[in-house]
This record gives structure tokens, C-alpha cells and sequence, in this order.
């Protein structure tokens, strides 16, 4: 994690005060379950509540001694609690611990991203409507193809932000469970009660079966979905970068008074925000392969996924965190030029009316391959030669045998590329 791509919130959910914190919880809620069984006397389980604490340098302190983290963490919080400590983590392993800890930690983090994914949509929508009926070039291979709308083009990404957001709940409800099972699962030394109670307390589920371990598909599914929220970044950061091209120019990213962008050339202004964004992505993937992985442990339980996910879940929900937020301010102050839109629409002649004329060949009685041989012999001459491609057909004879001259001109409206813009918006938005 580096703090440069992170912000505080979410940073502050992978500190060691919050994890710890999050294991003291877990350990005291199991403390008030056990002495609800009768297990454990309800005086050591108040003690707990009441004395316990912890030191986080003297936890890695004691772990430099011991080299494992729970059990330096019970050590500390044994020093605070006193005798009663040793009621503490009753039939409980570690794993029982750091899972349901990670869980936790996960759906806190889902919590800030689904923030971040209405603030993305809240302003994808506004400036979709903004530009609703703006006409821009549609591209196909990067190829002019047929006119759009710029709108059209934002309301496409938050439809596809949309459908990130449904993903994104389905996976907290995937990753939202807890696990106090004991060693290998069996609860051979621990109620199933505890688990169900810790669960609620927590706002977790108590997981279906545990092999000491919370399965780690779930875990492969939830960073499965980071990821392709990381790929839906990407595709917008990439659409703009494009469009920001000097000889495209139809958007800009916000260029800030004093902002410098190269350091040789002073008339630069790089795209950088959206480059940012591009590279972020493909950090967030890179995460996934790992916790596919992690699925395929040893038996009930191995720690080969362990170092990885101390590793990835921080920092890919800390750099998906900073990657939303950063998108959702370079939609917001994205500079839009719809006079250039217009002047690139207009580049190749009206060639991008070249279907309309095909469809109305082939519906005056032309056959679909002669059609096509015809629109394009004109085509490939505007192409080529720089000229106008009506012109161009109304002095064709084959086609003038088919298309009178005011139906002709009649194909080159833009606007029959705009009668369903509305439609289209209600299908989006208003679902």
C-alpha cells in the first residue's frame, strides 16, 4: 500500500487498532456465549469486557517471541483481563479468530467501495443527462462508424457501473461469515451456539461448515468481483484517454491553474488522471489469480493463502477505494467539446450515413449484394479523394434509379440516429 493511492477511511480499516480491536470483539462475544452455556464462569466474561485491553507494541513485542500473532495478542490481553483470562478463547483456534476478523474487515471495506460506486453513478447519470443529446461520433475498430450521443456513451458505463453494484452486494453477502469452530471444524471443543451468537453480534452468518477454515472460494468470487470493477474502471479511463487524443479532442481531463504537464514541452496536458486509473486497474487484478489459488488448501486447513491475502486484501480494496473516487472526480470536471465532436463526425463526407443508403437500395427492390457493391464503389472514392459523399450518389445512375434525390438527402439526417435516445435513457435509468 502506498499511501500516495490511498484515502484515510478505508486505510484506517487494515490498521492494527482496527484489527485487534475487531479480534477483542470476537474473543469477548465468545466469552459471553460460553458463560451463557455454563462453560466459562460470567464473572470471567464480564472481566473481559470490563479490564480487557490491549498494547500494540507490546503485542509485537511478545510476537517476536513467540511468532504467532494470536497468541501474542491473548498474551496481552491476559496482562489487562488477569486470572480470569484463561477462560479466554475456550475451545477456539486461531483461524476462527482471523477469519471471521478478515470478514469483517472485508464487509467494512465493501461498505466504503458501494459508497464509492454511488458517487461514480450519481455523477455518470448527471452528466449523461448533460450531454444527452450531444451527437458524437460512434467508432467501431476505432473506426468512424455511425453517429451517437455522448450521453448515450456515459449512460452505457453506468448501466455497466450498475451492474458492478449488484455484484458488489452479492460478494459482501458471499465474504459476510463467521467461523468459531474450533480445530479442524469438528466443534468438538466448542458449542455451535457460540458461533451463531458471535455471528450476530458481528453482523456476520454463521458459516454453513467450516473446515477450520472459512472456505476460501468465497474469498476467490469476492476479489473475482474487485477485479471486474477494476476492468469497468479501465474501460472508461481508457474511452477517455482516447477521446482526449490531440487529434480526436473531443474531452479533456480537468487541467488545474498551475498544473504542469510535461517537463520538456510546456504545451502538454497528458491525460495522466485516466493513465493513473488504467495502471490501478490492473494492480486490483493482478490480485485475483492469487485467490483463486487459495482455494485448493491441504486437508482442513494449510496457511499457504495466509501471507497472500495479509497482502492483497488491503491493498486492493485501499487501491480500488482510491481508483472510484479518483474516476468519480474526472467525470465530474471532464471537459467536453461538442464542436469538435461535430467537426469529426463530419471529416469523412457523410460516409457515416452509408448503411442508411444500403437499407434503402435494398427495400426499393436492390438485392443486399449489389447494395453493397454500390454504397461502397461511391464510398471508396470519398474515402480516398476527399469528397462529398452525397454528391457523389446523387450523380450515381444506379442509384438514382432507386432513390429519388429529396428521399436521398432525406438519409443524411442525423436525427433518425437520435429517435430512440429516450427510450434508451428509460430502459437506464429508470429501471
Amino acid at each position: 500500500m502506498l499511501e500516495r493511492y490511498s484515502r484515510p477511511r478505508m486505510r484506517e480499516i487494515w490498521e492494527p487498532k482496527n484489527k485487534f480491536r475487531i479480534w477483542f470483539d470476537i474473543e469477548a462475544h465468545a466469552c459471553d456465549a460460553q458463560a451463557s452455556l455454563g462453560v466459562i464462569p460470567k464473572e470471567a466474561a464480564a472481566a473481559v469486557w470490563d479490564k480487557g485491553s490491549f498494547d500494540l507494541a507490546r503485542i509485537d513485542e511478545i510476537e517476536r517471541e513467540t511468532k504467532h500473532d494470536v497468541i501474542a495478542f491473548l498474551t496481552n490481553l491476559a496482562e489487562y483481563v488477569g486470572p480470569e483470562a484463561r477462560f479466554v478463547h475456550q475451545g477456539m483456534t486461531s483461524s476462527d479468530v482471523l477469519d471471521t476478523c478478515l470478514s469483517l474487515q472485508l464487509v467494512q471495506s465493501t461498505g466504503l467501495l458501494m459508497e464509492d460506486l454511488d458517487s461514480l453513478l450519481k455523477v455518470l447519470k448527471r452528466r449523461a443527462q448533460e450531454f444527452k443529446d450531444t451527437i458524437c461520433m460512434g467508432r467501431s475498430h476505432g473506426i468512424h462508424a455511425e453517429p451517437t450521443t455522448f450521453g448515450l456513451k456515459l449512460a452505457s458505463f453506468y448501466a455497466e457501473f450498475s451492474r458492478n453494484r449488484e455484484r458488489l452486494l452479492n460478494a459482501r453477502k458471499e465474504i459476510s461469515t463467521c467461523a468459531i469452530s474450533g480445530a479442524v471444524g469438528t466443534f468438538a471443543n466448542i458449542d455451535p451456539f457460540v458461533e451463531e451468537y458471535v455471528a450476530n453480534k458481528m453482523g456476520l452468518d454463521a458459516e454453513v461448515i467450516s473446515t477450520q477454515v472459512i472456505p476460501r472460494d468465497r474469498h476467490a468470487m469476492f476479489l473475482s468481483v474487485l477485479g471486474v470493477i477494476a476492468s469497468s474502471v479501465e474501460h472508461l479511463a481508457t474511452e477517455i484517454r482516447h477521446l482526449q487524443r490531440t487529434e480526436v479532442r473531443e474531452v479533456e481531463e480537468f487541467f488545474s491553474e498551475g498544473q504542469k504537464g510535461s517537463s520538456a514541452m510546456p504545451h502538454k496536458r497528458n491525460p495522466v488522471l485516466t493513465e493513473n486509473l488504467t495502471g490501478l486497474s490492473r494492480l486490483v487484478r493482478s490480485a485475483v489469480l492469487p485467490a483463486l489459488e487459495n482455494v485448493s488448501l491441504w486437508h482442513e486447513r494449510d496457511i499457504s493463502h495466509s501471507s497472500v491475502e495479509r497482502m492483497i486484501f488491503p491493498d486492493v480494496t485501499i487501491t480500488l477505494d482510491f481508483a472510484l473516487a479518483r474516476l468519480s472526480d474526472v467525470v465530474k470536471n471532464l471537459l467536453v467539446y461538442p464542436d469538435n465532436m461535430m467537426k469529426n463526425l463530419e471529416k469523412l463526407g457523410g460516409l457515416v450515413f452509408s448503411q442508411r443508403v444500403l437499407l434503402a437500395l435494398t427495400q426499393g427492390g436492390m438485392d443486399r449484394e449489389t447494395s453493397y457493391e454500390i454504397v461502397q464503389r461511391n464510398a471508396k472514392k470519398v474515402w480516398e479523394k476527399d469528397l462529398d459523399f452525397l454528391s457523389e450518389l446523387k450523380s450515381d445512375s444506379e442509384v438514382k434509379k432507386i432513390i429519388k434525390e429529396k428521399e436521398l438527402e432525406s438519409l443524411f439526417d442525423i436525427r433518425y440516429h437520435t429517435k430512440n435516445i429516450d427510450k434508451i435513457f428509460t430502459r437506464v435509468f429508470d429501471k
